[in-house]
């Protein structure tokens, strides 16, 4: 069979759900014994989202072999449960530096470099590497941003091309858009849907299949308006509308007969019927908790939820493992003070410290720190949150009381964390901090290592600092363990205090929430909810029973 494409658009609104529909179909098709991918073309001309702030465009996703793509791929990864790659996230900057390298390097023989055909022409070699591997029957390609937008345009005539190029039944195009529900005119409105789909046409792309975002059910007599006005089948207008969970559309659109379709106008045969037993359990155990705790995340970007997506989804996985209702309170870490951290913290079953860069809100963080330490809340700190933990440990044990980062004090006369080695001859920002996938070898008897019964691991990093060799001995003469390094630079990649000491106190220098998925909940947030329940229980059971009325 010939690898198959789809090529998923939106139109009227941004922020609609193309990921979602993009890997609920991807999910569709891959319970079907096919092997899809999924990947994303962003319309920015940064080369890629690294050098973002997570309040432009949410939190920065890093794949095993070290790219920083889209937040999408997160998506695609939980959906699948199939790794991404420097391949499957594709910005215009990256498109656009290759072009020009190459005209520099006088690939193209003195001629004049133009959209059509240089850049058309690298966009669809990107578009279709992946299929050329072998590896998969079937790629979907999200085109970022909305049908209209100036900065598109390239990747909709390259889907165009495409499209004239393959033969028939190779190449589909689905097209997501929004039909408001007016609430004072009780009605459903379609022209949004309709001149999306006119500027698509335009574009010379008529779509095959178009889902409909609403937050009401539509009526077949408007989805036959839809395809009547948009010229397409009836049978090719669905509705995706508002869920309880992500997690649930891939059965919405499933009940509606989306993946028999596209199989349909894909020309595959032969393929089994889907098999959803395991997603379905996960849906039941997340529907139906048999107990709930409250995890306060303690971040400097709480503002925008897709800052912290990777961790708040893996929150969901990791609850519904324990059959638990996790709810998640974000405090902004600038406005903790030693005066409120108590009020903030003290009716918490857990607290997350989150990753981030730079100085802002430190101090909320190490007070955070302090507090359930001293407590006894179950803690978890990720990458600037474990540094955090090792900074507030050095300077309320161990009596440092100017420890720091030289992140926040290059002049610091006691960096505990300190720029790496290798980062301190750079000045390129982009694509230059420890990046990917690397291994981590755990101590043997300590939390970590029951976590994950294993002695050797491998998570997703994303940094440029770390913990100072030069304080190991001090800092494990006073008990703070450093239970994971990694086998090669011997970089302190996990603390813990010892349980006897703290129910449950970790920091890891990785990323762990970067590889939880539905199907494979990551082990350090499946443990740390279940001490959140039994913290819980716990207080529960040392609370003074209310008096008896006679």
């Amino acid at each position: 069979m010939n690898t198959k494409y789809i090529f998923v658009t939106g139109g009227v609104a941004s922020s609609l759900g193309k990921g979602i529909v993009a890997a609920s179909l991807a999910k569709l098709l891959q319970s079907r014994g096919l092997r899809v991918t999924i990947q994303k073309f962003d319309p920015y001309i940064n080369v890629d989202p690294g050098t973002l702030n997570p309040y432009e465009h949410g939190e920065c996703y890093v794949t095993n072999d070290g790219a920083e793509t889209d937040l999408d791929l997160g998506h695609y990864e939980r959906f699948l449960n199939v790794p991404t790659s420097q391949s499957n996230n594709v910005t215009t900057g990256r498109i656009y530096k290759t072009v020009i390298d190459n005209e520099r390097a006088g690939v193209y023989l003195g001629k004049t470099v133009q959209i059509i055909p240089h850049i058309t022409d690298e966009i669809k070699r990107r578009m279709t590497l992946l299929g050329k591997s072998g590896n998969f029957d079937i790629i979907i390609t999200e085109i970022g941003g909305t049908v209209g937008d100036m900065e598109s345009t390239p990747f909709l005539e390259s889907v165009r091309q495409l499209q004239w190029e393959m033969a028939e039944g190779d190449c589909i195009v689905l097209h997501l858009t929004l039909v408001p529900y007016l609430h004072a005119a009780a009605e459903l409105k379609t022209k949004p849907t309709q001149h999306s789909v006119k500027m698509l046409q335009q574009e010379g792309i008529n779509p095959d299949i178009i889902i409909c975002r609403t937050e009401v059910s539509l009526p077949d007599s408007v989805k036959k308006k839809i395809a009547l006005f948009c010229s397409v089948k009836p049978d090719s207008v669905f509705e995706n509308r508002d869920a309880n969970s992500i997690y649930e559309v891939p059965l919405k659109l499933h009940e509606q007969g989306l993946d028999n379709i596209v199989l349909k106008k894909l020309k595959i045969k032969n393929v089994s019927n889907p098999e959803l037993t395991d997603w379905k359990a996960f849906l039941k155990k997340l529907f139906n908790p048999k107990t709930e705790c409250n995890i306060a995340l303690v971040g400097k970007y709480i503002e925008l939820q897709d800052a912290y997506k990777s961790i708040l989804e893996s929150f969901v996985h990791a609850g519904a493992v324990n059959s638990c209702k996790v709810n998640v309170h974000s405090i902004h870490s600038e406005h903790i003070t030693s005066s409120n951290v108590s009020e903030k913290l003290k009716n918490m079953d857990g607290v997350l410290v989150a990753p981030g860069f730079g100085g802002r809100g430190i101090e909320g963080k190490i007070l955070a720190i302090k507090y359930v330490r001293e407590n006894k809340i179950p803690f978890f700190g990720i990458c600037l949150g474990m540094q955090m933990a090792v900074i507030e440990y050095a300077k309320d044990v161990l009596k440092i009381k100017d420890a720091t980062s030289t992140e926040i004090n290059p002049q610091s006369k006691s960096p505990i964390i300190d720029l790496m080695e290798e980062q301190k001859s750079l000045t390129i920002k982009g694509g230059t901090m420890r990046l990917g996938a690397y291994d981590c070898r755990l101590k043997e008897g300590t939390l970590i290592y029951k976590i994950y019964g294993s002695k050797l691991i491998s998570e997703r990093h994303r940094h440029r600092y770390e913990f100072n060799e030069k304080y190991s001995k001090l800092i494990e003469d006073k008990g703070l363990v450093l239970s994971g390094r990694n086998p090669d630079t011997g970089l302190v990649e996990v603390v813990e205090l010892p349980q006897k000491v703290h129910p449950f106190f970790i920091g890891v220098q990785f990323h762990p929430e970067l590889s939880s998925t539905v199907l494979k909940p990551q082990p350090i947030f499946v443990a740390f909810i279940k001490a959140a329940i039994k913290h819980k229980e716990l207080n529960l059971k040392s609370k003074p029973k209310a008096a008896k009325k006679n």
